[in-house]
């Protein structure tokens, strides 16, 4: 038998991933842009209501209270993501609420002098506007890193090796996102899982008009069917004497978003009164601007690749850095509880419908601003059972966590130094995090418990990320061993040419800003 030839037992390394029915400037047809950009909407959904679901009730809202919380997220939301599609990095991104400013706001809920107000009403205010201040203060940290391009400089410091755990750990850092959520509901969730794998791979090549319609829509058609046979569930009583943890996972009924509602309702900046501004909660709050920064980051690059798009030049990577610090201030002026940062379903959702149009993006936003102002139809769309959402992310964040491996072929992991960092790497970015949330949930504080507790949340904070710490050993490992020899095995050769605006010209097609605003603000 004749030995293979080397083209046929590898692959060559290619700079745009390839497969892609529309990348990040060529657009579907109107109709099926506004069916995509609805169906990223009704993805955004999940982190924007889970986020007050948690925290309102702490704080001492009621329903009310949670609702209007997650209609001012889903109005700046839909701002943020018009303001980075069009002016930051460009990318076909959705800037959504942030799981990585919870320790921050939760240390905040939690002060002495909030906790100690009897009328709940009021201390929902006082604390809402507590972490106003806070968000408006620590929003600086990403403005001046940004549009100073101090970011652009250090991320020449990152190679596509580098890159590597902290694009994967976006994914895979969230996997207590996933499975666990969909366990609280098996009966819910898992149908929702497998229905979503079965149309968007197994049936994607059923066309109607030439239009793969279960690829394309699988997330509504699964969204629909799921949340149908769930109402189904509920109206025959079949939760009726279940405990109150699975009625309110399982249940359609148990959001109390719909009757909370008001018909109509605009948020507006300094809604819940004046912003109060206290230092510990700003430092606290600037660990978590520094981790929604690196999560983006990793966010962005994944993005770009699954565009079809080259990797964003240093300085638009800072530009959109800049832009998210803008929106975190817009954050901290209406009041939404939460920072903003890339949202990684919706970038999985680019791959899984292998559309990754930037018109698509810009039409969600614009369900985000015209659902959040008509409360009760945004309102229906909430109640959807969160295991609906979670059985989603299986499939999503693994698949932006594959394309965080998918850079290793730039690299050459054939040398014992890459595989040591990645691997190193990829433990800690696990290992670390796990290790502070098991001891928060045994402790009920982090690890880092001083008298300081600016110092507390800030360390909790960081290394509560997986992308972050895999973003601290990852580079430091590849900066400082033997990094002199290695340019070549960690993929700078290849890295090099997109570092800069003029070094590929693709760059010019997909980053340069609109309305020739170019002329005013010069690529480097």
């Amino acid at each position: 038998m004749e030995a293979p030839k080397p083209e046929e037992i590898s692959h060559l390394p290619m700079d745009q991933l390839q497969g892609l029915e529309y990348c990040i400037d060529s657009n579907p047809s109107w109709g099926e842009a506004i069916a995509l950009g609805f169906q990223h909407y009704i993805l955004a959904l999940g982190t924007a209501v889970m986020i007050p679901s948690f925290l309102v009730p702490l704080m001492g809202g009621d329903h009310g209270d949670k609702v209007r919380v997650v209609q001012t997220l889903l109005f700046v939301e839909g701002i943020n993501t018009l303001l980075q599609t069009l002016f930051g990095t460009r990318l076909p991104t959705v800037i959504g609420g942030s799981y990585a400013f919870m320790v921050p706001i939760i240390s905040i809920i939690h002060d002495p002098s909030l906790m100690s107000i009897q009328d709940d009403h009021v201390r929902f205010l006082n604390t809402m506007r507590a972490v106003q201040g806070a968000l408006i203060v620590s929003s600086s940290i990403q403005i001046i890193l940004g549009y100073s391009q101090l970011w652009a400089i250090c991320s020449r410091f990152f190679s596509p090796l580098g890159m590597v755990p902290v694009i994967s750990l976006v994914g895979f850092g969230l996997f207590d996102r996933g499975f666990p959520v969909v366990g609280r509901c098996v009966e819910v969730g898992v149908p929702m899982l497998i229905l979503f794998i079965s149309f968007s791979q197994y049936l994607k090549n059923f066309q109607t008009r030439q239009l793969p319609i279960l690829e394309r829509f699988a997330l509504l058609i699964s969204i629909t069917v799921i949340w149908a046979y769930a109402h189904l569930l509920t109206a025959s009583g079949a939760y009726k004497h279940r405990p109150d943890l699975t009625q309110i996972n399982c249940r359609t009924d148990k959001a109390y978003l719909i009757s909370s509602a008001p018909w109509i309702k605009i948020p507006y900046p300094l809604q819940w009164g004046a912003p109060t501004f206290d230092a510990g909660h700003c430092f606290g709050m600037m660990a978590a601007v520094i981790v929604s920064m690196i999560e983006s980051t990793g966010a962005y690059k994944a993005a770009s690749r699954l565009a079809s798009a080259t990797p964003p030049p240093a300085h638009v990577l800072s530009r959109g850095i800049g832009w998210q610090g803008i929106g975190i201030l817009l954050d901290g002026l209406f009041g939404t509880l939460s920072g903003s940062s890339v949202s990684v379903e919706n970038v999985g959702l680019l791959g899984s419908t292998r559309v990754g149009s930037r018109r698509v993006i810009q039409i969600s936003a614009g369900f985000m601003i015209f659902f959040s102002m008509l409360g009760k139809f945004g309102a229906l769309f909430a109640s959807i059972p969160f295991p609906i959402f979670a059985a989603v992310y299986c499939v999503l964040f693994g698949l932006v966590a594959s394309v965080g491996l998918s850079f290793l072929q730039f690299t050459n992991m054939n040398s014992m130094r890459n595989l040591f960092i990645t691997g190193v790497a990829f433990f800690l970015g696990l290992s670390i995090p796990e290790y502070f949330r098991e001891y928060t949930a045994k402790a009920f504080h982090g690890p880092a418990h001083t008298r300081a507790g600016w110092f507390n949340d800030f360390l909790n904070t960081i290394f509560f990320s997986s992308p972050t710490v895999a973003l601290i050993v990852a580079v430091f490992l590849d900066n400082t061993l033997d990094y002199k020899d290695s340019a070549r095995d960690r993929g700078m050769t290849w890295w090099v040419k997109f570092r800069s605006f003029n070094g590929d010209s693709r760059n010019e097609e997909f980053y340069t800003l609109p309305f020739n605003l170019n002329r005013f603000f010069p690529p480097s």
